[in-house]
C-alpha cells in the first residue's frame, strides 16, 4: 500500500500546488493562458506522438478494444442521461452535460501521466486509443444533443462541418495520426529531434496538473448540485467498474490494456465539460462544482483502484 500512495501522492500533489499557488499569487484566469497553450499545443501533443510512434501497427488497430471501451463508457452517458430527463426532469442539454460529467473523465491531462507511471511503456497504446477515440465520439455527441436541444443555432449541415473540424484539427488527435503515420512507416525521427520530442513529453504531465490545480482554484464550489448524488457515484465507481466487465466479454485483452483502461475510467470528470457547458450556456456552475468534487474524491477511488490492480485482487481476465 505504501508504494501505491508513493505513486499517486505526487501525482495528486501536483495539482494540490497548483491550487495553492493560485490562492496565494491570486492571479486572473488569463495569466493560464500560454500555459494551457504549451500543454494542448506543445507538450500533450509531443507525449502522444511518442507513444503511438514506437509502437508496432497490429496494436494499434485494436478496433475490438476500441469497441469495448468507447461502449463501456456510453452505457454510463446514456444511464445517467436518462436519469438527468426522468429523475430530475432535466432538458436534453442538461441532461447531456450530466452524462459528459459522468462519462468524459480526464483522460487528457491526467491519463497519460498516471498510466504510465503505473504500467510503464506498456500503457502507452492503450492510453492513445482511448483518449482518441473516447475524445471523438465526445466532439461529435455534445454538439449533436444540443444541436437536439436547440443549443445549437447553426444549420446542421455547419454542426456536421463544425465537428468534422474540431475532430481534425485537434492537437492531440493529430499528434496521434501523426504517431500512427510514424509507426506504419516505421519513421524514425533523427537523434536531435527525438531529444526536444522526449523533453517536450516529461514537461506535460507536471504542466497538466498544475494548471489542473490552478483551474479548480479559479472556480471555487458555490453550491452542491443535487445531480451530484448520482454523478460522482457513476463517474468514479459505476463506470470502472462497467468498463471492467465490458472489457472481459469483449475478449482476451492483454491485463496491462484493461487495467490501463479501468484506471482512466476511474479519474474524475474532465475540465472540457465546464468548457462545453460554457460554449452552450448549459449547466456551467454545477459542471464547475461536480469537476471539483470528483477530482478530490478521485484521491481516494484511484488509489483504491491502483491498490487492487497491485494487489492482485482484480483479475486482469475477470472471465478467464
Amino acid at each position: 500500500m505504501a508504494d501505491i500512495i508513493g505513486l499517486v501522492l505526487p501525482f495528486f500533489g501536483m495539482i494540490l500546488l497548483g491550487y495553492v499557488v493560485a490562492k496565494i499569487t491570486k492571479q486572473p484566469v488569463e495569466a493560464l493562458g500560454w500555459l494551457n497553450t504549451f500543454i494542448i499545443y506543445i507538450a500533450l501533443p509531443a507525449l502522444f506522438f511518442k507513444l503511438v510512434a514506437k509502437t508496432p501497427i497490429e496494436q494499434l488497430t485494436r478496433v475490438d478494444f476500441i469497441v469495448a471501451d468507447v461502449g463501456a463508457t456510453y452505457l454510463v452517458f446514456c444511464l445517467i442521461f436518462a436519469l438527468g430527463l426522468w429523475l430530475r426532469r432535466a432538458s436534453v442539454g442538461e441532461a447531456t452535460m450530466q452524462g459528459l460529467a459522468a462519462a468524459y473523465g480526464n483522460i487528457g491531462y491526467m491519463g497519460p501521466g498516471l498510466a504510465l507511471l503505473a504500467f510503464g511503456e506498456p500503457a502507452a497504446v492503450p492510453v492513445a486509443l482511448v483518449f482518441c477515440f473516447e475524445n471523438m465520439l465526445h466532439f461529435m455527441v455534445a454538439p449533436a444533443l444540443m444541436a437536439l436541444a436547440g443549443g445549437e443555432k447553426r444549420p446542421a449541415h455547419q454542426v456536421v462541418g463544425g465537428i468534422l473540424h474540431k475532430i481534425v484539427t485537434h492537437p492531440f488527435i493529430i499528434a496521434t495520426a501523426a504517431g500512427f503515420a510514424a509507426a506504419f512507416a516505421g519513421f524514425e525521427p533523427p537523434q536531435s529531434l527525438q531529444r526536444l520530442i522526449d523533453y517536450l513529453a516529461q514537461a506535460a504531465a507536471p504542466c497538466a496538473l498544475f494548471a489542473m490545480g490552478v483551474t479548480l482554484a479559479l472556480r471555487p464550489l458555490k453550491r452542491v448540485p443535487v445531480e451530484i448524488g448520482y454523478i460522482v457515484p457513476a463517474k468514479l465507481l459505476l463506470l470502472p467498474v462497467v468498463m471492467y466487465l465490458v472489457l472481459g466479454l469483449a475478449g482476451n485483452f492483454d491485463p496491462v490494456w484493461v487495467y490501463t483502461a479501468v484506471l482512466l475510467a476511474a479519474l474524475p470528470t474532465a475540465t472540457n465539460v465546464f468548457v462545453i457547458g460554457q460554449q452552450y450556456g448549459v449547466w456551467q456552475e454545477r459542471a464547475s462544482a461536480t469537476i471539483l468534487i470528483t477530482t478530490v474524491l478521485s484521491v481516494a477511488t484511484v488509489t483504491i483502484v491502483l491498490y487492487l490492480i497491485k494487489s492482485g485482487l482484480l483479475p486482469g481476465d475477470p472471465f478467464p
